[in-house]
């Protein structure tokens, strides 16, 4: 195994916690009762890709997912439901993340959109000011921006040229293990953050 002399780090599950039930909960309290099965529907559907990787603006989307779903609510009303799954960073984290440049290049690379961007930018903010969140790392890169998301290999190996780095001195952290699969195939040693563990039980 090669030294390790950069970081990559997911956001969603690695730095900010997330609720998929505080999402399904706010699109109930809207009239949608089965938020999951379209949720699912979604993630399959190429909109929902075409979304997280910038190939349609929030506003398309939104007129789909009022269409596929039938719900009556204004455009501020799904956003605010839909954001609802955007929880808090917790402090220690962004301690452990601040001290990581002292040893390593850090990156991060989420898989997100611009709704969710914007929401959780303006809760960092809010939370730790002085400081922007992209300002914790050499380059942040968001599939909605990229063009390109996980688990596909060839997100990763777009990144790995883009940021001038080698991938086998380099770690990749995520939450979903498809993801470090694709990590992998694109030559990156990769960390899987199981169900209960936090980056800072990692010992980097």
């Amino acid at each position: 195994m090669q030294p390790i002399e950069n970081v990559i780090l997911d956001l969603g599950g690695v730095l900010l916690n997330l609720s998929f039930a505080k999402t399904e909960a706010a699109f109930k309290a809207l009239g949608l009762e089965n938020f999951n099965t379209h949720f699912s529907q979604f993630k399959a559907n190429p909109l929902f890709e075409d979304l997280e990787t910038g190939r349609v603006s929030p506003t398309e989307f939104l007129a789909h997912f009022r269409n596929e779903t039938g719900i009556k609510a204004t455009d501020e009303a799904i956003v605010d439901a839909w954001n609802a799954m955007l929880l808090d960073f917790p402090e220690e984290r962004i301690d452990w993340l601040r001290g990581l440049p002292a040893k390593y290049n850090v990156f991060l690379y989420s898989n997100t959109n611009a709704i969710h961007h914007d929401s959780f930018q303006e809760n960092f903010a809010g939370n730790f000011p002085g400081r922007s969140f992209d300002d914790h790392f050499k380059t942040a890169y968001y599939s909605h921006t990229l063009g390109k998301r996980k688990p596909y290999a060839e997100s990763y190996l777009t990144l790995i040229a883009d940021a001038g780095i080698d991938a086998s001195r380099t770690i990749f952290i995520d939450d979903t293990f498809i993801n470090i699969e694709g990590a992998q195939a694109a030559g990156l040693q990769a960390i899987h953050l199981e169900p209960g563990k936090t980056v800072l039980d990692l010992g980097i």
